[in-house]
């Protein structure tokens, strides 16, 4: 393998330059919560483990281990769920939903996490799904569940007078743990659902291996006061996989986890609530990114004790990561590629690494890749753009109920082809290009939309932008949605044009700009192409610029 780049020529694959990961031997009968409570120090910490940010209500370790066997035993007793069930967790963000978490896990029976602002179409697609035998909701979140369902299905509201017995009522058979059950590491722990940006959610399987796996992949932001607290802000949704990861990770590393649980407060709320807390590092969307750039939660001095913002769940522009670290110098702006299929790929550690704003850091430990062309199928080596292709004990076991298949998902060798165009340079450095399925072809030439959309960012004015492929005789040519800035109304489609024109090479340049009110996105940032207006709609305005 070359020590620079981690390519390896006998094999064409890429390894991580990280250090190994200690993850317990594949056959040890491991489950996550065991797991994380072996890495937990004696006694147990002083600073909380949960802190909930709009309340300041706190949960100290010893707390939320004598409420999650609570919870366990009277899961297990009272409502008789055993391992491989599967229990539905429909609840706004609060201190009892990582409870809830680790109370199903340590019985050997499935999460799956759905967001509370689903709509009942979505709640009965995940239903039908993931097929649980008991659904953790609120009396507000309840009524989206199928009513045909909810009789079969036992219904825990978590703010019952029930569901507070629950979690300190009934004491466990063994007061120093949860109840024993022998899991396998490779068990389904976790279903999560992919945000559906190019289809229909699915479904996805998670393993136990994969959450321990998880929790060691992501390293902790050192404190600035050496031998102080760390200090992680969860400013994203528990229910995502990228929240619901994190959040485990923070138990597992013995750190004081602030959870944000205001309604709808967007990035305002997530900053408000790391200058709070004193965040010592914060897990983030771009949105919240961004609101940091233009000068949101008050700038540097609103967070002093900051050390890193972990950034994932949708792609950052270059021009957000730069004025970002034009504004906060000091601290770590870690960006990374991940997905809930294939966990976390790669990933920025330190100054140096996260200077290299275009990139999203190298490969984590217990990862490897390989890059195929998409015509040929061959395996490439550096600054060679194809598709990248992975194995970690972070990839999913596979798609559960619907159509989707692991032949959909994986080739013949065991890899989860990722649907993204990337490559490495040659400092093991990882590079997405754009998703294949969004690539435009314009003649024999690949127009990658996200690069036109990260230019289109660099031209003041834009707030906003997204690229679509526009239907013509030689193939599709780039078309541009765009938001402009409130006082930028004078910014024409010709000076969008001309000044894309001079950024790229010829065939990528953009034909036609629309103006709109706002771009469809979820609130991770992740754009969502297959909302924007359709491009027939603007047809007989269309002219074609050579």
């Amino acid at each position: 393998m070359d020590p620079r780049s981690g390519f390896c020529p006998a094999t064409r694959t890429f390894r991580s330059l990280r250090l190994p990961i200690a993850l317990p031997p594949e056959d040890a009968p491991v489950s996550f919560p065991s797991f994380a409570l072996s890495r937990l120090p004696s006694p147990l910490p002083a600073h909380p483990a949960m802190v909930d940010a709009s309340t300041g209500a706190a949960l100290s370790f010893a707390a939320l281990l004598a409420r999650v066997r609570s919870l366990a035993a009277a899961m297990r007793g009272a409502l008789g769920v055993a391992r491989g069930d599967v229990a539905l967790v429909l609840a706004p963000p609060s201190l009892d939903v990582p409870v809830v978490y680790l109370a199903v896990l340590s019985l050997g029976a499935i999460v799956s996490t759905l967001s509370p602002l689903s709509t009942a179409a979505d709640v009965a697609r995940a239903v039908g799904l993931c097929s649980p035998s008991v659904l953790f909701a609120t009396a507000a979140t309840v009524s989206k569940v199928p009513v045909g369902r909810t009789k079969l299905l036992t219904v825990v509201l978590l703010d019952s007078p029930q569901f507070e017995s629950f979690l300190h009522e009934h004491e466990p058979a063994e007061a120093d743990g949860p109840p024993p059950v022998q899991m396998r590491q490779s068990d389904v722990a976790a279903i999560c659902y992919s945000s559906g940006t190019t289809g229909r959610t699915k479904a996805v399987a998670q393993s136990h291996r994969r959450l321990i796996a998880s929790s060691l992949q992501v390293p902790s932001a050192r404190p600035r006061a050496p031998g102080g607290p760390v200090v992680t802000l969860l400013g994203v949704p528990m229910f995502h996989s990228y929240g619901f990861h994190m959040l485990m990770r923070g138990v597992a590393a013995a750190e004081t986890t602030v959870v944000v649980t205001a309604p709808r407060g967007g990035a305002a709320a997530v900053l408000a609530a790391g200058a709070r807390c004193r965040a010592t590092q914060m897990f983030v969307a771009p949105p919240v990114v961004v609101a940091m750039a233009r000068g949101g939660g008050g700038g540097p001095e609103g967070f002093p004790d900051l050390v890193r913002v972990d950034c994932g769940g949708a792609p950052l522009s270059s021009a957000a990561a730069s004025a970002f670290q034009e504004r906060f110098p000091g601290v770590e702006l870690s960006l990374a590629l991940g997905s809930t299929e294939g966990g976390v790929t790669s990933k920025m550690v330190g100054h140096q690494e996260c200077r290299r704003i275009k990139s999203t850091g190298r490969l984590c430990s217990g990862v490897e890749a390989k890059v195929v062309d998409i015509i040929s199928g061959a395996l490439l080596s550096i600054y060679k753009q194809g598709e990248l292709c992975i194995r970690s004990p972070s990839v999913m076991l596979g798609y559960v109920g619907g159509n989707e298949t692991r032949i959909s998902a994986f080739d013949s060798d065991g890899w989860l082809k990722t649907g993204d165009l990337c490559y490495f340079d040659e400092d093991g450095f990882l590079y997405v290009v754009d998703r294949l399925k969004d690539i435009i072809k314009y003649k024999a030439y690949q127009v990658a939309p996200a690069e036109l959309e990260d230019v289109l960012h660099l031209i003041p004015g834009i707030c906003d932008a997204a690229v679509i492929p526009y239907p013509d005789e030689v193939g599709q040519l780039p078309m541009a949605f765009v938001v402009r800035q409130n006082g930028s109304n004078n910014l024409t489609e010709d000076q969008i044009i001309d000044f894309i024109a001079k950024q790229v090479a010829p065939y990528k340049k953009i034909r036609k700009v629309v103006f709109v009110d706002s771009i469809p996105r979820l609130p991770s940032g992740k754009l969502l192409r297959r909302e924007l207006p359709s491009p027939s709609c603007h047809v007989q305005d269309y002219f074609l610029r050579l």
